[in-house]
Formats: structure tokens, sequence, C-alpha cells
């Protein structure tokens, strides 16, 4: 079973599942869009011989929500994190991250590079690139749908089964068991039921995004091995062209596997773990 923990940093309490021991291979792993550490709950027991530590994302899980009105920026995930380790006392370490968590994992192996010992992404690359162009229409888009999601009434359930119910037919489809690891750690009790503990904000989109030119100058200061999982039913189908992104990298260490975006929440657990068992050695590590 996962031990708790709760962590101060940059203001802000975060909640955290820890497995392992201090002394191991220290791993710090993050969830996508609207998840929660529980995410990690299946595939994180079957990784040995590693600290792993799951974080509950700023606005995520029963982590706190980042004070004012403004949209959640990727970037501000990457100085928490590293504000995080620090907290841990981790001066190098490895990075997992799934989905969204796999972007703010790249990024930050490009600000930090020499405090990255591995780059270990699921079903995730970088963020969606834009063009300097629509700089001004995206921060309007920000705005207003900022103010509109903070009028937005939160949907209450009357129990937790309808949460899992309504997380089971989510944007990425999840088995019970998946649905009902995210939704147990995803809400909060309200009159009336539970609502979703996630930050409405988090609907908003960025104020800014990132061109082209900045991925691929975040992608040029990553020293760390990189190992990429995909899943057939995953971003393959999504993204036509995702082979190609590839050569973006120099180091690029590719596994395709069957399943869904959040394979390494279900069947395809025991597949991830193996292929990241292999990729997450401490050769070399300091």
């Amino acid at each position: 079973m996962p031990r708790e923990l709760r962590l101060e940093a940059d203001g802000l309490f975060f909640a955290a599942q820890e497995w392992g021991a201090r002394g191991q291979m220290p791993v710090l792993a993050l969830h996508g869009w609207l998840d929660n550490s529980a995410s990690f709950n299946v595939l994180a027991p079957q990784l040995k011989n590693l600290h792993l530590v799951a974080l509950d994302l700023a606005g995520h899980g029963q982590s706190d929500h980042r004070p004012g009105s403004a949209p959640y920026n990727i970037w501000e995930d990457v100085a928490e994190i590293f504000a995080v380790a620090d907290q841990l006392g981790w001066s190098r370490f490895a990075l997992m991250g799934h989905s969204r968590g796999a972007m703010i994992s790249m990024l930050a192996a490009g600000t930090f590079p020499e405090r990255i010992s591995h780059l270990a992404m699921i079903e995730g690359l970088w963020p969606e690139p834009a063009k300097a162009a629509d700089a001004p229409q995206q921060l309007a888009r920000s705005i207003e749908k900022g103010r509109a999601v903070a009028r937005k009434p939160m949907r209450v359930f009357q129990s937790l089964d309808h949460a899992v119910s309504a997380r089971e037919r989510g944007m990425f489809p999840l088995s019970y068991s998946a649905a009902k690891a995210l939704s147990e750690r995803g809400v909060r009790p309200v009159a009336g039921g539970f609502s979703w503990s996630t930050d409405q904000r988090l609907f908003a989109p960025s104020a800014i995004k990132l061109t082209l030119a900045h991925i691929q100058a975040f992608i040029a200061r990553v020293q760390a091995p990189i190992k990429l999982i995909l899943a057939e039913d995953g971003i393959p189908k999504m993204f036509s062209n995702y082979r190609e992104a590839f050569e973006l990298f120099t180091a690029l260490d590719y596994t395709l596997l069957p399943g869904g975006h959040h394979l390494h929440m279900e069947d395809q657990a025991a597949q991830v773990a193996a292929s990241l068992q292999k990729f997450l050695t401490p050769d070399g590590f300091e």
C-alpha cells in the first residue's frame, strides 16, 4: 500500500502517494489532465527498487488550488515540481509522466536538464504548439473561458458510484476499477453528495501557448535518456502524424502497446511496468 505524503512548496500544499524507500532511485510521477496520483496505483507496485512519489498536481486530487483567477499555465507546473523535489531532498531524479504529466516532464527535463536522470513518457509528448500570430486570440479565449468556468456551478453527484459512472464515460473511456480509483481521490463531499475536487480553471485554455520553436528549444536541452510508451488506441489514433514528431528527439526509445490512453491503469499495466523497469535503472545515477 502506498504511503500518503503532504508537502508544502511555493506556498501550496501538495498531496502525494509514495512507494519504495529513500536510498532507492527517486522517481517523480505526474498524472494527466483532470486525473490524480491514483493514476499510478496499479503501475507503481509493479516497479521494483524505486522510490516513487506520485504527485497530485496543483488543482487536482487532494492538492491545493492555485490562488487567484489565472488559468493553469503548464510552465507553472514545471516550477512546482522542482519545488516539490527540493522538499523531498532530491537534487537529481527521474520523471515519469502520463498525458499532460508527460508534457510537463518534457518541459522540466529541458528546463533543468542536469537534474533529470531519466524521462519516461506515457501517452504524451509535448504541449500542442501554436503560431505566434495566434497569441492575441489565445489570450482572449483564455480570459473568456476562465470567466465562464468561474460562473459555472459545480456538478453534484448523489453518490460516489454516480461520480465513478460519469468518469467511466469521460473523454477517455475507463474501466470501472480505473474510474473508481481516480474518483475516490478526486471528489469532495458537498451538500447533496459529492463534487469533483478539481479546480474548474483547469478547463480554461492557457493564456499563452508555446510555439514549435519554443518546444524544439526545450527538446534540444534534454540530456536524459527518453522512453516513450504509446497505446494503439491512444495518441496514434488521435494524431496520425505522431511518428513525424519523433524526429525532434535524437535519442528516443519507443514502445507501442495495445490498449487505450490510460493503458497504465488497465490490463496492459504489467506490460507498461516491464518496459519501464528495464528503462528506469540506476546505471549512471548518482
